[in-house]
């Protein structure tokens, strides 16, 4: 049965944005495709970690909110690595503006895990990175995605990527 629904949203200017959608009967090859693991040659870069004991959560496995983090390391540490990040004398500095993850393995303390790092797209003023979570298996226990936006550190308004960014980015297209 059909329906339609719509959602009002406030934007940060204040403003209120009225979004809508209808719901239609699917068939199966209409339907998304169900999120799977990788393979670790689908991610050209790796960032290694530690687990930690506050990591787990009360069911004994990593929480979900610690993956997160793990992708903002991953990325930042394999930027700053590469000259590609100045975290003290950077004009440009990358904000985070949205974040997914799916989970198909638990990991838990003590364990290290590696991080796949990729690009998806890049484009004037932001990044798309895509991320894989390996424990033991070569295949992702979690994969995920993240988008900077590229801002002027000062004024938080957007800038293009800086050269020295697009240069390291294309090693992980």
């Amino acid at each position: 049965m059909p329906w339609t629904q719509t959602v009002r949203v406030w934007q940060a200017t204040g403003r209120m944005r009225l979004f809508c959608w209808q719901n239609r009967e699917m068939s199966h090859a209409d339907a998304p495709l169900k999120p799977a693991p990788e393979a670790r040659s689908a991610y050209p870069a790796f960032h290694s970690i530690t687990t930690r004991w506050m990591d787990n959560d009360a069911y004994g496995h990593v929480n979900n909110v610690v993956y997160y983090s793990w992708f903002d390391t991953a990325v930042n540490a394999y930027l700053m690595e590469h000259g590609a990040l100045d975290t003290h004398a950077g004009q440009a500095i990358g904000l985070v503006v949205e974040t997914h993850c799916n989970y198909f393995a638990p990991l838990s303390f003590p364990q290290t895990v590696q991080v796949g790092i990729r690009v998806a797209h890049v484009g004037n003023s932001s990044v798309r990175y895509e991320l894989g979570v390996f424990g033991d298996s070569e295949r992702t226990a979690a994969k995920g995605h993240f988008v900077h936006v590229y801002v002027d550190a000062q004024t938080r308004r957007p800038v293009p990527l800086p050269a020295s960014l697009k240069t390291v980015l294309e090693t992980l297209l």
